[in-house]
């Protein structure tokens, strides 16, 4: 343990449960009832609209009416439709079933609306465990903190995965991974949080090759989940950094897919803090193999041997984007133990652009 987090702790969770294992979702009606009663509605991207169907129709009849308006990042329409559909059927509780775009409408909703929020995640990016919620507007997304967000009841049915595509998951377990990453060097974190960070790494890095090798393997897929459920208990208990402020900004601005943008910078972020971040370091190189000092060129190999992109060019981003976008992010607000310069978030940058070694990126951001 880092000597540095404190020896006492006080942990206060009174509402907020978690359900987990195989089938699960067959508990949806029993954890929609302990929130309320009255009509309740369950939203979903396009694409999970079946799923989201099957959920509501575990409910009472009538009871659940299905939105499948969810967006990455949370867009204005998106967010300003699920409001006027909580606002049409009267729900006070919203199930939000699906990936992180499900997940972040919900919250959207609850901003505005003080709705109680039942989450079915199908990927690992663990953001149904944590008050942060995020809004895109005019190419800009903006983040915060509040407890109204934060799901009262989290359903996992690792059954739910067996259909992410592998690519997928890989990138969704690294969005995670990059939670416990920063939360290992966060300066609010605790020893609990240490052990989560350290555990939900472990259990993404040990599942994920066994994914891509069987997509049907359930006990990996179970382990998975349970490592973004680590993960995402992390980043609820600690400040965001570096990693998150680049991730919100280019994000944002470019309209990029969240996990795959995760899953390319998170290598970058973890080199430059490495110093800071030994508990991390440790996890990866008791996983991976190697020396700790070698964790995120680790980290970087093994994303792309298993299927992450390997750039910000293979996610469409150009030079244009990052002179554009880049030098806002060394004056955003955030934490991060090390300091940042625009010269080193461009350096950063135009290495995750053309895909260099991670190790070696930094290397030269030092000189």
């Amino acid at each position: 343990m880092r000597p540095d987090r404190p020896d006492r702790m006080e942990v206060v969770d009174e509402v907020r449960r978690v359900r987990f294992g195989p089938g699960s979702l067959d508990l949806l009606a029993e954890e929609v009832d302990r929130v309320g009663d009255g009509p309740v509605l369950v939203v979903s991207t396009p694409g999970q609209r079946g799923l989201a169907e099957r959920a509501a129709d575990l409910l009472p009849a009538g009871r659940a009416t299905v939105l499948a308006g969810a967006a990455m990042h949370a867009p204005p329409e998106s967010v300003e439709q699920g409001v006027r559909e909580v606002d049409r059927v009267g729900a006070g509780i919203v199930v939000a079933v699906g990936g992180s775009s499900s997940t972040a409408l919900a919250k959207a909703v609850a901003l505005q609306r003080d709705t109680k929020i039942v989450a079915v995640p199908t990927t690992y990016a663990g953001s149904e465990m944590t008050p942060v919620w995020g809004l895109t507007q005019d190419g800009v997304k903006r983040t915060g903190r509040d407890e109204r967000v934060r799901p009262v009841s989290v359903v996992y049915d690792p059954t739910l995965t067996l259909s992410l595509p592998v690519r997928t998951s890989v990138s969704s377990g690294f969005n995670a991974i990059a939670h416990a990453v920063e939360g290992s060097y966060a300066p609010d974190g605790t020893r609990l949080t240490d052990l989560h960070a350290q555990g939900g790494i472990r259990a993404l890095l040990s599942a994920l090759p066994v994914v891509v090798d069987d997509p049907d393997d359930l006990e990996a897929r179970s382990a998975a989940l349970f490592g973004a459920w680590l993960c995402g208990a992390t980043l609820a208990d600690t400040r965001m950094g570096l990693h998150h402020a680049l991730c919100h900004r280019l994000g944002g601005a470019l309209d990029l897919p969240h996990a795959e943008l995760h899953a390319v910078l998170i290598p970058y972020v973890l080199a430059y803090n490495l110093q800071a971040a030994p508990l991390a370091a440790e996890a990866v190189a008791q996983t991976l193999g190697g020396p700790a000092e070698s964790a995120a060129e680790a980290l970087q190999a093994a994303g792309w041997s298993w299927g992450t992109p390997r750039s910000l060019a293979d996610l469409g981003v150009t030079a244009a984007d990052l002179d554009r976008v880049g030098p806002d992010v060394a004056g955003g607000e955030y934490v991060n133990p090390r300091d940042v310069t625009p010269e080193d978030v461009q350096r950063i940058l135009w290495a995750a652009l053309a895909g260099d070694p991670a190790d070696e990126a930094v290397t030269r951001s030092r000189l």
